[in-house]
This record gives structure tokens, sequence and C-alpha cells, in this order.
């Protein structure tokens, strides 16, 4: 999707709804959608163009896709579309400054790749904002679970899920670039879960979301937890239309990992030092790694947890709940007891 990170603007996407498949199957049709196809803001409306539609597998899993003209291209990018919205434009302030620059013309390459590479974040920006708005009407709580690859991510969800089943409804959009692996395993505790497989890309953005919660229709009240793609740069760069990011790391990585990817921890709410059971056996810091963090990040809160020995998970179950509950007030008292 992006200039920023060397995406491919071509990449396929894949969005596979597990919700309705009664078994796992990992070896699905890929039919594909590409990641400049942007997805209508009006969720619960048909996406952008008649040519978008779902459909339904053999196994009962449900993919969406799209047929017929290509996206637009850079050049080209009006859409249409019937319901009112703003556009932030928060974003594109590298398009300003670029007649500062005298040594840069319109056919620059490099003034070429900073015009796509701010309408592409612009677009990204106005998207995020009605997903936001959508959440925000809906009363859903969504958070951004973004780290890099192993750092239990999936594990810790898989765990959230099974201990506040009967707390709290919960439905999950899964990002990898390949395999349905971790939305199986989403999928086991009986929870809704769509897998978004980016291909090529190294983050979701949100029309990814979008057509996520098309297929998921989380109910009001409830939390969407947006597993992000395993990585420590790109993720935090766009912009999903969540309401709280949560940033992971583990014992096993380092206690510098704030301080070489700061971006994505200077942009979280929450950061979860995971895989605390480990400490006997790894020469970790904790008191240093907490440190980094607070370099990096002085508002952000710090919890260390274990989900294999479920140390901490307390601290973690009352703090989504607390957020969930601020943000939907009404739903949480009718969900939670």
């Amino acid at each position: 999707m992006c200039v920023t990170c060397g995406c491919d603007e071509g990449a396929s996407v894949t969005i596979t709804n597990l919700s309705h498949s009664e078994r796992p199957q990992s070896n699905l049709p890929q039919n594909k959608l590409t990641r400049s196809e942007a997805i209508d803001p009006a969720l619960g409306h048909s996406p952008i163009g008649s040519d978008w539609h779902s459909h339904q597998h053999p196994d009962g899993s449900v993919v969406v896709h799209r047929h017929g003209p290509a996206a637009p291209s850079p050049n080209h990018d009006h859409h249409h579309h019937s319901h009112p919205h703003h556009h932030d434009h928060s974003q594109a302030g590298l398009d300003h400054h670029l007649a500062d620059r005298p040594s840069l013309t319109a056919t620059d390459p490099v003034t070429q790749t900073l015009h796509l590479e701010a309408r592409l974040l612009d677009k990204n920006s106005q998207l995020a904002a009605a997903n936001r708005q959508w959440f925000q009407t809906q009363g859903i709580w969504a958070l951004n679970l973004m780290s890099g690859p192993g750092a239990g991510k999936t594990t810790l969800l898989v765990k959230t899920l099974t201990d506040l089943a009967d707390r709290v409804s919960f439905a999950v959009i899964e990002g990898d670039q390949a395999t349905l692996n971790d939305a199986e395993r989403v999928r086991a505790t009986g929870c809704p879960v769509v897998q978004v497989n980016t291909g090529t890309g190294c983050h979701l953005d949100a029309a990814m979301v979008q057509g996520g919660c098309q297929q998921l229709q989380p109910p009001p009240g409830s939390i969407l937890a947006i597993e992000n793609v395993g990585n420590l740069v790109c993720p935090a760069l766009f912009d999903l239309g969540e309401a709280s990011r949560v940033g992971i790391f583990s014992v096993t990585e380092g206690e510098d990992k704030p301080l070489k990817y700061p971006h994505l921890f200077r942009a979280c709410d929450l950061v979860l030092l995971s895989k605390i059971d480990l400490l006997p056996y790894l020469p970790f810091d904790l008191d240093r790694a907490i440190a980094a963090v607070k370099q990096v990040n002085p508002k952000a809160r710090i919890l260390p947890l274990s989900s294999l020995t479920g140390e901490g998970l307390a601290d973690w179950y009352d703090w989504l709940l607390a957020q969930r509950d601020r943000a939907c007030p009404v739903a949480a008292a009718d969900l939670v007891p």
C-alpha cells in the first residue's frame, strides 16, 4: 500500500471469514483484492462499485473480493459515495512544502514519490476516520495489537478470549502475510474472526479493517481486537480507526527494543512485556526494559505478564474492560456482570 515502507501497491489481499466454517481449512482458493482498492467507509453498505462482493466456499468460509475494473490510478483518485464525510488532510503535509524546494520539479521522481506517499496516507486517514466514527456510533471499542513476530500476540489474545468469554463480546481481525493459522486458533475459542492475508504487505490499513468489519459485523458493546502483522515499524504508521494501541515485546527480544523502534512504542497507550515466565532463564533486565519504554513514551502504562502462567493477566483484563466501559458505558452495563 505504501511508498513509506515499500509495500507493493499491487499486492493482493485476501479477507477470509472463518466464523462461518465448521472446521479449519488451510488451503482455500485465493480470491483476492488489491491493496489499492478501497472499501466504502459506510460500513454495512455495498463497497465502492457493484463489482465488490463476497462468496462462500464449500467449507463455509467467506472471502471478500472484487471483479471488474481495476482500482483508480494514483492520478485519478476520485471516488463516489452517498454518505457525507470530512476529509482530513492532516497527514498530507508533505505536499505543502514541495514548492519550497527549487531543486524539485513536478516531473522529478522524488517529487512524484512524495506526492504519492502523501496521497496514500491521506486516503488511509480518511478511511480510518470513517472507521472510528462507525465504531463510536456502534459502541464498539477497537484496539490495535502491534509487535514484532513471535512476541506472543496470538497466544495472549487466545488466552484473553478464553478467560473473558463470559464477561464481554469480542470480534477479531487477524493480520498476517499468509496462512489462516492464527485465525484458526482464535476460532477455536468460539470468537468470530476474519483473517486478512496481506501478501507482500507488512501492515494492515484502514481499508482492510473496513473489509473485515463488513464480514464480522461486531455487535454494539463489543471489543474489536485487531492483531496487526508482526512488524515493529510500519503498523504504527497507519491509523486503522482504533481507539487504543497496544505494543507488545517479549523478554526474549532484549531490553533496548523500545529504543531501537521508538515510533511504535511512542504511539502506544499500553505496553505489555510478555513471556516473563522466562526471566529466570534469560539475562533480561526488567527494570531496564521499563526504563526504555518510559524514555520514548513517558505516558504509556506498562504491564509485565505471562500468558503461560497467568502472571499479570488480571491487570491486563482490568485495563481492557475499563477501556471498553469508558467507550460504551451503556453496553457495558448489559454485558459485564
